[in-house]
């Protein structure tokens, strides 16, 4: 690891994710998290202050960033929750099957490098009934965005910890084995080919 994405790195991400539109977005969807839940990249911990304590059990925040935790944890002792954190990617959630009433996902698809196979770990460890949460950015509906995606990808990519731009959420969710049972996407304020959301509900097929 260099030193931009050790030092420097989380704290862009940290400003870059907490921004007022995107913090409403959490908003919109992390209270509805019941039980013993898994976050998947969990990473600054930026979800902690929307979580409904009346609601959590418990929460297992996965992350391979390490570097991130230093400032997750601060936010966890803040939010007054039970988290336990766990440095390990999400294609591979050291969890039992049907371990979990819900899964967070927020802003994170984008950066895991087998996105489907880390849905299908999602799908195993979540009880029946179970609701995977998310809310992310990626692929536009609009083809003039779409293309932009693809010319900036590239460049965008290294800079933003991994970050995809143009990953097409719906089919993701899909090919990992969820039903999408509820799906809302707009534009939010900025550049197109970095704002485009999906957020909703779904469960395992």
């Amino acid at each position: 690891m260099n030193l931009y994405d050790r030092f420097l790195l989380p704290y862009l991400l940290d400003f870059a994710c907490g921004m007022k539109d995107i913090t409403h977005q959490r908003e919109k969807v992390v209270p509805m998290a019941h039980g013993k839940v898994l976050e998947i990249g969990i990473g600054t911990g930026l979800n902690m202050q929307h979580y409904d304590k009346g609601r959590v059990e418990k929460i297992w925040g996965l992350d391979p960033a390490m570097q991130m935790h230093r400032l997750a944890a601060k936010r966890i002792a803040r939010a007054g929750l039970d988290v336990e954190l766990v440095g390990l990617p999400a294609e591979e959630i050291p969890m039992r099957d049907a371990s979990f009433d819900t899964v967070v996902c927020t802003y994170t698809l984008c950066t895991i490098p087998d996105p489907v196979q880390a849905l299908g770990e999602m799908r195993r460890v979540l009880k029946p009934g179970g609701r995977l949460i998310f809310c992310e950015h990626g692929k536009a509906p609009d083809a003039s965005v779409q293309r932009w995606q693809d010319r900036l990808n590239p460049i965008w990519k290294p800079i933003a910890g991994g970050c995809n731009l143009n990953r097409p959420v719906p089919s993701l969710l899909e090919q990992g084995g969820f039903d999408v049972q509820e799906l809302d996407t707009m534009y939010l304020k900025g550049p197109r080919p970095l704002t485009f959301n999906y957020w909703g509900t779904a469960i395992a097929g």
